[in-house]
C-alpha cells in the first residue's frame, strides 16, 4: 500500500509537470495590442515629425484591423480573413483615400508571405509582461528579421496579419523590413485581451475611393 501510495503521488506529480505548460498557453480569439514604433534613425534625421509614431494590432475571430499612425501620415488596414478582403485606408494630411484588395491580390500577396520562415534563437527577453523567444524572420526575397514572439497566447485567427503566417506565437516585438532596406522596430507596449467591438471593423465615412495604381502615384 505505501509502495502503491508513493506511486501515486509520482503519477500526480508528472502529470501536473506535463500539463503545466500546456495550462499556460491561451488561445485567444480578441485582442488589441499596442505598440510603439522606432524608425531608423536616419529617417528621424530628415522627418522628424515621424518620432512618437504607433500601431495598434485588433483582432476579433476572422477580423483583424492595423492602425499605424506615423503622426502627420495614417495608415489603417481592415482585413476579413473568411471573405480573404483587404481595405486600406490612408490618411495623407487630411486627404482621406479608401484602397479595395480585390480575393485574387489577396492571395498573391498571401503566397509572398507563406514561404516566410522562422528559425528559434536561444535568447529571450520579456515584453508587455510576457515572455518572449526571439527569431529570426526569413522572406522570400532573402532579406531577414528579427522578431521576439511569445507561446503564451496563440490567435485563432493564423491570418490575422500577413507577415506571420508560420510564427508559432505572436508577435510583441519585431521589425519591418522598409523599402530603402532599413528596418522599423515595433514593441509592444500593452496587451489587451478583452473583447474586441465589431465597430472596430467598420469603413469608418469620410474617405474617397481610389485604386491601387492612384495610391502608388500619392505615394510616390
Amino acid at each position: 500500500m505505501l509502495k502503491l501510495s508513493h506511486f501515486r503521488i509520482l503519477l500526480t506529480a508528472c502529470v501536473i509537470g506535463w500539463a503545466t505548460p500546456l495550462l499556460a498557453q491561451r488561445t485567444i480569439s480578441d485582442a488589441r495590442i499596442e505598440y510603439k514604433l522606432e524608425l531608423p534613425p536616419e529617417q528621424l534625421q530628415m522627418e522628424a515629425m515621424f518620432a512618437g509614431s504607433s500601431m495598434i494590432q485588433y483582432i476579433r475571430g476572422n477580423l483583424s484591423r492595423i492602425d499605424m499612425n506615423f503622426n502627420i501620415v495614417n495608415y489603417i488596414y481592415l482585413i476579413n480573413a473568411q471573405t480573404e478582403g483587404l481595405i486600406t485606408l490612408l490618411d495623407n494630411h487630411g486627404d482621406k483615400y479608401l484602397i479595395r484588395t480585390d480575393k485574387k491580390a489577396y492571395e498573391e500577396d498571401m503566397k509572398r508571405f507563406q514561404t516566410t520562415t522562422f528559425t528559434d534563437q536561444a535568447e529571450t527577453r520579456d515584453i508587455a509582461g510576457f515572455k518572449c523567444r526571439k527569431a529570426i524572420g526569413k522572406m522570400q526575397d532573402g532579406s531577414t528579421f528579427d522578431v521576439y514572439y511569445t507561446l503564451d497566447i496563440i490567435p485563432e485567427n493564423r491570418y490575422y496579419n500577413r507577415r506571420f503566417l508560420n510564427l508559432k506565437g505572436i508577435p510583441l516585438e519585431y521589425e519591418i523590413v522598409m523599402k530603402s532596406g532599413s528596418k522599423m522596430k515595433a514593441i509592444a507596449t500593452k496587451v489587451d485581451l478583452s473583447p474586441v467591438p465589431m465597430s472596430v471593423f467598420e469603413v469608418p465615412k469620410g474617405y474617397r475611393e481610389i485604386t491601387a495604381d492612384e495610391l502608388k502615384k500619392i505615394r510616390g
